[in-house]
């Protein structure tokens, strides 16, 4: 059963229609009739009854996505991260998955002239199927069929489109907009994920690849959750967010913005572009936006520059500083000259700029660890007691007001937890690596980590390669198995916050060694492949390929050996060293003793005269006492 609710507008004459998906079998259905009915709801009020209602869209999507320029990085490298943050049924390259932890290598194809390329529906786009679709939720829907084109690149893909083979390398994270519409065939066939497949297939450039998008969106329409696609080629960057919720129902909206060199942009589920103007040579946006958003109400030209995440988003995700935090901590740990607080005005907040320089050109090393963050040493720091527990765990057990809903204007939720860089629910992440001074299939990377990041081992996989290795082509979070890339890794994750103060710097330590070969392997690697590349492409990339499988092979055999071991080592939350056949009782810190009131535990018969005593603390010291013990006790009142 579908429920639908109908509010009667007065945008004009014609039928206009959106659909915003609550649950996969609920929608919101807005109608502007062609009789000229008594307006029901002002149009103003839309928005917030959107956010309300908003709360209900499915939630698992959380990602972090960067860039360094090229001009920013200590080599002369472009850098492109991505955290993917959520599970669920997703689409992985051109297959429907009940899992977001398998990769494909697409390879590059010759297309017959006449030939269209299918469209899949995404299922984790937030927009409902409207339309008769397959029983089974994990059945591929074709959505819709664009023309081919004449050749298609190869590229890596997961969830999104990765990096292709000519080093152009993208990054995702969704947003709140005021409308997400649901597919529908002849409308609205495009959600992001396809969006990034189909500009890897099609683009050698960021730019390009930004105005393919815009163009895909202008014709075939866009249904879903807000996005932000970060698109970047060894010497440009540009970021492109996109909505749907056009008068007409079909098309979208979208807007572009080029990086400035040198700089560093960082996205966390809220459109970041601000004023749009037609005349800034590094902006790039839809020709409807600013009479559309006049039609809705939303915008008008006395109210100044258009400004792009204000009239078509609705801010930050679940509460306060659930994306500006990560924001500011990127931006902090990159720039901290810059003096940026951790504490902003509202949710439109222009406190933290577009971009930023670095005060420090920025390396692999420093690529690799922005995503590892649980803002250690902030205000926000997640492993501090006592909410980080006596071991200092920074993950959290989610609860109702941790969830991705959207918060309604004023909303004052109970509380919920910082929402760090490195989360629990990643199902994994990647920095790309782009260097124009190599060839293509050997200049790109894509250093690929599976899990949390701060827990995971980033592995270079080159643009050159002809397949990934097994372990990557498979794997779901429903289904245990060590086999797959995923797993080890996840259990190890898990497992660490047992006792997360002891086993993290070991965990650290083990992808310092593996992380840092394949760094310092990475000169004598390149000119290897680069001598073959100079006689015969095909046995450079078969090098590239034996390579990277190798090396994450060898990785993931690393890494279940070190699961075992922190199995062992701190079973039953001991210390038993192996080596010695030892065990050694690790205890909990004084602080936790006291704060769990250890001092009342069974230490002497006179519980009541002991419970007596006010304001005993516990000093972590034996005693040997004869006579009153109650009396030793009261010498360490702080009365």
């Amino acid at each position: 059963m579908i429920y639908t609710i109908y509010l009667i507008l007065n945008f004009s004459d014609v039928l206009r229609e959106y659909t915003i998906p609550l649950l996969p079998l609920y929608s919101l259905n807005i109608y502007s009739p062609r009789e000229k009915y008594t307006t029901m709801v002002d149009r103003r009020l839309i928005p917030f009854i959107l956010l309300i209602l908003m709360g209900f869209i499915p939630s698992g999507l959380g990602c972090t996505t960067f860039v360094v320029t090229d001009e920013a990085s200590e080599d002369g490298s472009t850098f492109v991260g991505h955290s993917n943050d959520g599970f669920g049924v997703g689409l992985i390259g051109h297959e429907i998955r009940e899992d977001m932890v398998s990769f494909r290598h697409i390879i590059a194809k010759d297309h017959p002239a006449g030939a269209m390329r299918p469209v899949v529906y995404d299922p984790n786009s937030g927009g409902e199927f409207l339309g008769e679709a397959p029983s089974s939720d994990t059945q591929t829907i074709i959505i819709g069929e664009i023309p081919q084109v004449n050749h298609t690149y190869a590229y890596i893909t997961g969830s999104y489109g990765i990096i292709n083979e000519h080093q152009l390398m993208t990054g995702e994270c969704t947003d709140y907009a005021k409308i997400h519409p649901g597919a529908e065939k002849g409308k609205r066939i495009f959600y992001s994920s396809e969006l990034s497949n189909i500009a890897l297939e099609r683009c050698k450039t960021a730019k390009e690849a930004v105005i393919l998008i815009g163009e895909l969106i202008d014709t075939y329409g866009y249904y879903g959750t807000g996005e932000t696609l970060i698109f970047a080629d060894p010497s440009d960057a540009w970021v492109i967010e996109m909505c749907g919720g056009t008068p007409d129902g079909t098309g979208g909206y979208w807007a572009a913005q080029r990086i400035p060199p040198g700089e560093i942009f960082v996205a966390a589920n809220e459109f970041r572009i601000r004023e749009l103007s037609e005349d800034n040579p590094d902006q790039i946006f839809a020709k409807n936006l600013k009479d559309d958003a006049q039609t809705m109400g939303w915008w008008k030209p006395e109210d100044g520059p258009l400004d792009w995440a204000q009239v078509f988003g609705i801010g930050e995700y679940s509460h306060p500083y659930y994306s500006q935090g990560r924001v500011w901590r990127i931006f902090d740990r990159l720039a901290p000259s810059l003096g940026l607080s951790p504490y902003v005005e509202g949710p439109f907040s222009k406190a933290y700029p577009f971009s930023i320089k670095p005060d420090s050109p920025v390396n692999i090393t420093n690529a690799l660890s922005i995503f590892r963050d649980h803002y250690e040493g902030t205000v926000y720091d997640l492993t501090a007691p006592p909410a980080g527990g006596p071991f200092g765990d920074p993950y959290r057990v989610w609860g109702p007001y941790d969830l991705h809903d959207a918060p309604y204007e004023g909303q004052l939720k109970p509380g919920s937890w910082p929402r760090p860089i490195s989360t629990d629910p990643c199902g994994y992440s990647y920095i790309c690596q782009g260097r124009a001074n190599l060839p293509d299939p050997i200049g790109g990377i894509c250093w690929l980590g599976m899990s949390s990041p701060a827990e995971t081992c980033y592995l270079p996989f080159y643009t050159g390669i002809y397949h990934l290795p097994a372990p990557y082509l498979h794997g779901s979070h429903w289904e245990f198995d060590l086999n797959t890339a995923f797993w080890p890794y996840e259990l190890l994750q898990n497992y660490a916050r047992l006792m997360y103060s002891n086993m993290a710097p070991e965990i650290k330590a083990e992808q310092e060694r593996i992380e840092g070969a394949a760094i310092a392997n990475q000169s004598a690697i390149e000119a290897k492949a680069l001598e073959l590349y100079k006689t015969d492409e095909r046995s450079a990339r078969e090098f590239l390929t034996e390579y990277s499988s190798e090396t994450a092979l060898n990785a993931l055999n690393d890494w279940k050996k070190l699961m075992g071991e922190m199995i062992v080592t701190y079973r039953n939350g001991n210390y038993n060293d192996v080596d010695n056949k030892t065990i050694s009782n690790i205890g909990y810190p004084d602080w936790w003793y006291e704060y769990a009131r250890y001092q009342y535990g069974p230490r002497v018969y006179d519980i009541q005269g002991l419970n007596a005593i006010p304001d005993v603390k516990y000093v972590g010291e034996e005693a040997n006492i004869t006579g009153d013990p109650i009396s030793y006790i009261e010498k360490y009142q702080t009365g």
